[in-house]
């Protein structure tokens, strides 16, 4: 009996192994790599353990999907199903691919297991052993081909089902984009009807703001016609002779309230039975705020009044206290807004002579003044526009600057530049000058701080007047008392 080796190939017969068809389609070029496990069990061997497989590829998709739906808009939901949907035709494709694959390991199985049963026949010994070994380990694999078949089955049908849920999917999402699409389609249409709304009302609004305002211009020329026409009526030297009546009844008014001042002081000399003493000095003047009262001789035998020391005072209606007023020293003084509904006396004392003079009664409101200031104590901040005429600094002088008085402090300013700026303090004084000729009655005395001070002369005798009250309103509202230098308590008279 002749022995057969391991090389027996090279002495068989080429037609003892049939030839595989032609027709066989392999899915790689080379055979897969197998072992033997437990219980003689066959196991593909993995290249790579960490590679997925397609069933928990798919799973991991679809958890991924179903998580970010809530978060993606419409649109972008229906692009995601739809590349999910790309996804599980391409996943249906690689398992037809992978079912023929396994239809073809059948065939190769099958002819491999004929072939071995062929080969069984033809040998003996050690080698018949070997060849049985064989057929053993084709059979088992067949076995775990027919097993993965099965998975493959599953899988397919998970896959299919995938596929028919992520359809439907992509559907729902097609239709809910349609309709969102419906919808906005609505609302911008709505809203186009809208604006052609508002500006149909706008036409018409300009329409009728036109109309009425080409009657209103119409109205207006006529009524210009008309005082024109009227004005015609009138000859010039009529009006003027109105003007040159109307200068001349003031001055008469003026000179009737010297002549009532004069005749009331004459009354109340009488009164206190002076009429024949002489008087060598006497006030001139309107008492009333805004105006300013003047020391005037009125006897030959009169001291000039620059040899004479001279002191204004106010006096209280009530009680009689006289106040000094510090700095008044001087033949003019400008009654402010401190001095109304009280007398203002002054002395005079020359050669250790002293005479007292005194205003016939109170000084009286200027009128319309308490209205203007309420009107200014609602704003924020006022301003005035005042020249500095004196400083006790180097500011440069007769220059326009604003003064700005505030609810908080009060604000000197020229242009853009701030000369001084301090919050209402007991160091702060305002009050009027105490001097200064006729235009005193226009000036005011203004102190910031210590070491700093200025002279301001506003524009009228109304602006002054309002300034002062208004900054002391609002410095007693901060509980500050506002009031010039030296202010003293009143004294008994």
């Amino acid at each position: 009996m002749t022995r057969m080796t391991r090389d027996f190939g090279d002495t068989m017969q080429k037609d003892a192994v049939p030839a595989v068809s032609a027709d066989v389609i392999f899915a790689s070029l080379r055979f897969p790599n197998y072992k033997i496990g437990a219980n003689n069990q066959i196991m593909e061997t993995k290249d790579d353990p960490k590679v997925l497989s397609m069933k928990e590829v798919v799973a991991r998709e679809t958890a991924q999907l179903l998580e970010q739906q809530k978060r993606l808009s419409v649109r972008d939901l229906a692009s995601k199903f739809e590349k999910g949907l790309a996804a599980a035709a391409k996943l249906s494709e690689e398992a037809r691919l992978r079912e023929a694959a396994s239809l073809e390991k059948h065939v190769l199985l099958k002819k491999l297991r004929d072939a071995l049963q062929s080969l069984k026949g033809r040998v003996a010994g050690r080698n018949k052993d070997d060849v049985a070994e064989a057929i053993a380990m084709v059979e088992a694999l067949a076995v775990q081909l027919t097993q993965r078949e099965g998975e493959l089955i599953q899988e397919k049908a998970e896959v299919k089902k995938l596929t028919n849920f992520l359809k439907q999917a992509s559907e729902d999402a097609k239709k809910l984009v349609n309709e969102e699409r419906a919808f906005a389609r609505f609302e911008i249409e709505n809203a186009r009807a809208a604006v052609q709304r508002v500006e149909e009302t706008l036409q018409e609004h300009e329409r009728m703001s036109r109309a009425s305002g080409k009657q209103d211009l119409d109205q207006l020329m006529k009524e210009v016609q008309e005082a024109r026409r009227i004005k015609m009526l009138h000859q010039p030297s009529k009006v003027m002779d109105m003007e040159h009546e109307l200068r001349a009844l003031r001055a008469q008014l003026a000179e009737k309230s010297r002549l009532y001042l004069r005749l009331q002081k004459e009354l109340v000399r009488t009164k206190n039975g002076e009429e024949n003493v002489t008087h060598l000095y006497e006030l001139e003047g309107t008492e009333t705020l805004g105006s300013y009262l003047q020391i005037q001789p009125c006897s030959d035998y009169a001291p000039e009044l620059s040899k004479c020391s001279i002191q204004w005072y106010r006096v209280s209606t009530e009680g009689g206290k006289k106040e000094l007023i510090s700095g008044a020293t001087k033949s003019v003084y400008a009654p402010e807004p401190s001095d109304v509904r009280r007398i203002l006396q002054v002395d005079i004392i020359s050669e250790g002579q002293q005479i007292s003079l005194s205003t016939t009664g109170p000084i009286d409101p200027a009128a319309g003044l308490g209205t203007y200031v309420e009107a200014l104590v609602r704003k924020h901040d006022s301003e005035f526009n005042v020249v500095v005429t004196q400083t006790g600094s180097d500011i440069p002088t007769e220059s326009i600057h604003v003064l700005h008085v505030g609810k908080m402090r009060m604000k000197l300013c020229k242009g853009k530049t701030t000369i001084a700026k301090e919050y209402y303090s007991s160091s702060m004084q305002l009050c009027g000058v105490r001097g200064g000729g006729n235009a005193a009655a226009q000036a005011a005395f203004w102190q910031p701080k210590q070491g700093l001070s200025f002279v301001l002369a506003f524009e009228s005798e109304r602006e002054r007047n309002a300034a002062i009250m208004l900054a002391r309103r609002f410095a007693f509202d901060c509980n500050i008392i506002l009031a010039g230098p030296d202010h003293k308590a009143p004294l008994e008279t």
